[in-house]
């Protein structure tokens, strides 16, 4: 537990790390830009100033007039529009000729400089003014965008922590899986070969037949139990099988060993439906549902299984009485150590789901459930 908390420290600190580096580049870049547009005013109000000075009529006696065309030819990026008080165009620079021939378009171009900069009013005497309209710079435009790849790079980022920590989880526990299913089938096996043995033994000395027989039907079920944990962990060779078949072997095992307060029915096509399929990893798929769905209603109700077929898929409804399942679990049940029984380890569904969908490409899923109603799952898989 110490391992898993340290680990969940250690994304933590990467991801929050990730985020104030992020949060610090925003906010310098953001002063960087804001540093900018008032470096590009300031160059306009002095562009401004010497075009008024150029304009005004009669000239200043000490207008340096080399000078004041050398500010006005020194804008080569910003984009300006100079128009007179009535809103026509006297000048432009850096703008396409198009849209000055277009009335509505330099409406829209003048209105769009407008929300960029406020424009700079010019007074070439007390009763005359103009109006200097000017857009941000190509580096000013490009640097407004820079933030948004940043963020960009930044949520990428975290999303490959993310997807690291969730595969190396995910793999830790295919581990976990694998080697505890290994050991069970290992620890199983010891004491299931004495029984056999023992089983010979007891022929031998003329015991009932009847004990016999039970005992070889325990001692084959433990054989199912053994070959089912040994194939978890590894792939399982799939067989074209008839569902049908294999699903009324199933209900008949489970209904021969359940209570008779539960009323167990089947409805199945009378034809052959073939899909790929291991019969015992199928099988401990529909006992865990199964038995689910007796604990769910307390060992008393109705528990029905039906198959339906499509064009391409074969569906397996389980659907039960009992207690039901809030709609927003209805995910979470299949996930490991879900549970709410006082008793058991919450691993049920979460094999049933990894023997559908990982060994059967198949799906699992509750298509309706009804707190104290019942629930229904649904197990679909491709057909041959």
């Amino acid at each position: 537990m110490n391992f898993t908390n340290g680990r969940n420290l250690n994304r933590w600190f990467i991801i929050i790390s990730c985020l104030a580096v992020v949060s610090l580049v925003l906010w310098n870049t953001s002063v960087f830009f804001q540093h900018l547009k008032e470096d590009e005013r300031s160059k306009m109000n002095i562009w401004a100033r010497a075009q008024e000075a150029l304009n005004r009529t009669p000239a200043p006696e000490d207008a340096d007039l080399e000078l004041i065309l050398e500010i006005l030819n020194s804008n080569t990026s910003i984009p300006i529009i100079h128009t007179t008080a009535d809103g026509k165009v006297a000048y432009s620079s850096n703008i396409n000729p198009e849209l000055l021939d277009d009335d509505e378009k330099l409406k829209d171009f003048l209105r769009e400089f407008k929300a960029e900069n406020e424009p700079i009013v010019m007074s070439l005497d007390e009763d005359q003014q103009q109006y200097i309209y000017y857009g941000n710079s190509p580096t000013l435009n490009k640097l407004k965008y820079y933030p948004i790849g940043l963020l960009l790079i930044a949520f990428l980022f975290v999303g490959v922590i993310y997807f690291f920590y969730t595969t190396t989880k995910n793999s830790e526990q295919n581990k976990l899986w694998a080697g505890m299913a290994k050991e069970t089938a290992h620890q199983i096996g010891t004491p299931l070969s004495s029984l056999i043995g023992w089983t010979e033994i007891l022929k031998d000395e003329k015991v009932n037949q009847t004990y016999i027989q039970e005992m070889e039907k325990d001692v084959d079920r433990l054989k199912t139990i053994t070959e089912r944990f040994s194939k978890i962990g590894s792939t399982p060779i799939l067989q074209i099988t008839d569902l049908v078949e294999a699903t009324q072997n199933s209900f008949d095992y489970l209904q021969a060993r359940s209570s008779s307060l539960i009323d167990f029915s089947i409805k199945a096509p009378s034809r052959v439906i073939e899909v790929e399929l291991n019969q015992q990893l199928y099988s401990w798929t529909i006992e865990n549902l199964v038995k689910n769905s007796i604990d769910a209603m307390r060992g008393k109700g109705k528990l029905n299984i039906e198959i339906r077929e499509e064009a391409r898929w074969a569906h397996i409804f389980v659907k039960d009485t009992g207690k039901g399942i809030e709609k927003g679990k209805f995910k979470q049940i299949f996930e490991p150590g879900h549970t709410t029984k006082k008793r058991g380890w919450g691993l049920g569904l979460s094999l049933a789901k990894r023997i559908i969908e990982d060994y059967h490409k198949g799906k699992i899923r509750v298509v309706q459930s009804e707190v104290n109603k019942g629930t229904t799952f649904k197990i679909s898989l491709r057909r041959i």
